[in-house]
């Protein structure tokens, strides 16, 4: 059965990896002009420090982009909360989409100053775009932004 499922998923597997680059480029771009965020991490934007290796490595910039909201730990819990679309968890992979905050999940368990070392800011999200219409996923990320 497993087998099954892998030659399954893989017939699609191109599509919603094509899927999932576009909208994280789309978002990463709206994510960088918004005024409640601090700061944009996606090697596709022309501001990220290694965009030129990425441009010469890659064909698809990925599915995740990480993000600092424009606020503190409160504020950055606020917003993943007034979103609808994606599941709060901290793995990625999958169609879906899913959204992390690293300071309370994947390392809640370090003090803030050991996260700091690894570069986890308690206002990072990590946003793993799922194969959802890139318009509902806009404007739930930018319902979610006016909400803090």
């Amino acid at each position: 059965n497993a087998a099954y499922l892998i030659i399954r998923g893989m017939k699609t597997l191109h599509l919603r990896v094509q899927q999932q680059n576009s909208t994280a480029l789309r978002m990463a771009k709206i994510l960088e002009a918004h005024p409640k965020v601090k700061r944009v991490h996606y090697p596709g934007l022309k501001s990220h420090p290694e965009h030129h290796i990425a441009t010469q490595q890659m064909t698809g910039f990925g599915g995740v982009v990480s993000f600092e909201v424009d606020g503190d730990l409160t504020a950055t819990i606020k917003f993943i909360d007034a979103l609808k679309i994606p599941y709060i968890a901290p793995s990625f992979g999958g169609c879906e989409s899913i959204v992390d905050q690293p300071a309370i999940m994947s390392y809640w368990d370090l003090s803030q100053s050991e996260r700091l070392k690894y570069g986890i800011m308690d206002n990072l999200v990590r946003f793993s775009f799922g194969v959802e219409d890139f318009e509902d996923l806009k404007a739930d990320v930018l319902q979610a932004l006016h909400a803090i």
